[in-house]
């Protein structure tokens, strides 16, 4: 449903929606009225046969469009109880409870243990502007949404929340008043959260894949002002990653119609293995080769028309067996591996898997000089924090939290369990922007950045089985493949995350490396490539 959706900040938001009131064609009211009953259509959709609802309205605009869901809710036939703050007079939250016909009850814990149980729940109480935990009775009331005395199985599958779950910072993913670790105990976990338009980072982020529940995005007519609105406060595109992918587009059009001089050349060609480009994955010592061969073996199946691994002399006979479609030659330093990549051919390179930290310095001046498309995982990342430096064009890095911890030590403080002080994306954006490079920082909200100031947000907490040895080598091997098929870097990454995920949903428990290698085939065909 959100494939490629583009993400809007808070403060993005916020300016969308005041162009598109400022221009006259509808007003804060309306689009008021269009978001509650959007929520409501939701309900309506998972919950088909009318029942009883308790919709919980704060004192701002979240609360107004939870007043528009009980009025539409009971107009199609449930049984509504309404908790509502007073709003701010004369304001477009106001007009919304004027419109609701039945008595508010107080917004208290108290007020809803004495109401009968309901088949829904509605959290209208803070949405996007929320900037301090929430305080007072209303906190007492979340704590007992999210579980207090042992109401967490009763309440949680059917709670659904207006924007987001109340507590839940739009911009960080963080639940506020806490840090970057779990969420905690009292946290809203929901059925269901109905945002407005484009996703924001805080439902891909941190603590909001395991408390949005399921994410829909409702359109209430600000598509046209989008560009308008964000025009001057959106810096760069922010993207959600969804597994779907057009592997036929192999390279982005370089010329009108996109006919670009590779496409000609590739049909020309007739799909030569080398018109589908080459990769090279430099292999460590003896005994050590198996991260290697998994990032070979993903670069073929995900594409590349030839891979070659590249270990020391000492290891070559480890890399004979099994019979495979690899090619092998020998790199024991860095001039043999310079000539390797000096073929006029196209050629990507992958290095740290499984390579050594002492091979992968020795070999990391060559992979500079070559100015070949690369992608730097696992102990390469660790020798370039000790030797940091300019890297070639449509360069990767793969690192996880203690990898991007040595390459970035100021900024991986600022992704720390404390309190953030600064979303992800903007983390992520710096520390691509220092190293001249795409970052891929891997985990359960997989953010993808460029130089250039795009970030992609990749967020499944659903696949934990993806977490398993190897699999890291495996993502690197895609990216290696797509690099050498030709897509720009950011490309490749964003493409590269999209597919591992992808196999991992498809598989399901159980899953170890060589499952996601087995399972690329079936997920690009079932996308067209």
């Amino acid at each position: 449903m959100m494939e490629g959706s583009e993400i809007v900040t808070v403060a993005q938001m916020r300016a969308i929606e005041s162009a598109a009131i400022g221009s006259g064609v509808t007003s804060g009211l309306n689009l008021m009225t269009r978001a509650g009953r959007a929520v409501a259509g939701q309900i309506r959709l998972r919950w088909p046969s009318p029942g009883r609802a308790v919709v919980l309205c704060g004192p701002g605009a979240n609360g107004g469009d939870g007043f528009v869901v009980a009025r539409a809710l009971a107009q199609a036939g449930w049984r509504v109880d309404v908790l509502g703050a007073a709003p701010r007079p004369g304001s477009d939250a106001a007009a919304a409870r004027a419109q609701w016909p039945g008595p508010v009850l107080p917004l208290t814990r108290a007020a809803l243990c004495a109401l009968p149980d309901a088949d829904v729940y509605v959290d209208a109480i803070f949405g996007t502007g929320l900037t301090r935990p929430p305080e007072g009775e209303v906190a007492a009331l979340l704590r007992h949404l999210g579980g207090e005395g042992g109401d967490a199985a009763f309440y949680r599958p059917r709670l659904v929340a207006v924007d987001a779950p109340s507590g839940l910072c739009l911009d960080s993913g963080v639940i506020l008043g806490s840090g970057r670790a779990a969420p905690p105990w009292h946290a809203l976990r929901v059925a269901m959260t109905v945002t407005f338009d484009s996703p924001k980072p805080g439902h891909l982020l941190e603590h909001g894949p395991l408390t949005c529940g399921q994410l829909v995005v409702a359109d209430i007519g600000l598509e046209p002002f989008r560009v308008q609105g964000g025009r001057g406060l959106r810096p760069a595109l922010m993207t959600a990653l969804w597994p779907r992918f057009d592997l036929a587009d192999r390279r982005r059009p370089q010329g009108p119609g996109g006919e670009g001089p590779w496409l000609r050349k590739q049909q020309s060609e007739g799909g030569h293995k080398y018109a589908h480009g080459a990769a090279l994955i430099v292999a460590g010592g003896a005994v050590s080769g198996g991260a290697a061969r998994l990032a070979a073996r993903a670069a073929l199946r995900v594409g590349a028309g030839l891979v070659t691994l590249a270990p020391p002399a000492a290891a070559m006979a480890e890399h004979a067996l099994p019979p495979d479609a690899l090619m092998r030659r020998t790199v024991d330093d860095a001039d043999a591996l310079a000539k390797l990549a000096s073929d006029r051919r196209g050629m990507a390179l992958c290095i740290g898997p499984g390579c050594g930290v002492t091979r992968a310095a020795a070999l990391l001046e060559a992979v500079r000089a070559a100015a070949r498309p690369a992608v730097l995982d696992a102990d390469a990342l660790t020798a370039l924090a000790k030797a940091p430096g300019a890297l070639p064009p449509d360069c990767v890095l793969t690192p996880h939290g203690g990898e991007f911890a040595r390459l970035f030590p100021d900024l991986a403080d600022q992704l720390s369990t404390d309190a953030p002080s600064r979303p992800k994306p903007a983390i992520l954006r710096e520390a691509a922007r220092r190293i001249g490079a795409v970052i891929v920082f891997k985990g359960p909200d997989t953010v993808i950045a460029d130089p250039q100031g795009q970030v992609a947000i990749h967020s499944d907490p659903q696949i934990p089985w993806l977490a398993t040895a190897g699999s890291g080598d495996v993502l690197a091997g895609i990216i290696t493949g797509l690099l050498a098929r030709g897509l720009p870097a950011f490309d490749a990454a964003c493409l590269g995350v999209r597919l591992h995920g992808a196999v991992a949903r498809r598989h399901g428990p159980g899953l170890i490396a060589d499952d996601l290698i087995d399972g690329l085939a079936p997920v690009i065909a079932e996308w067209g490539g």
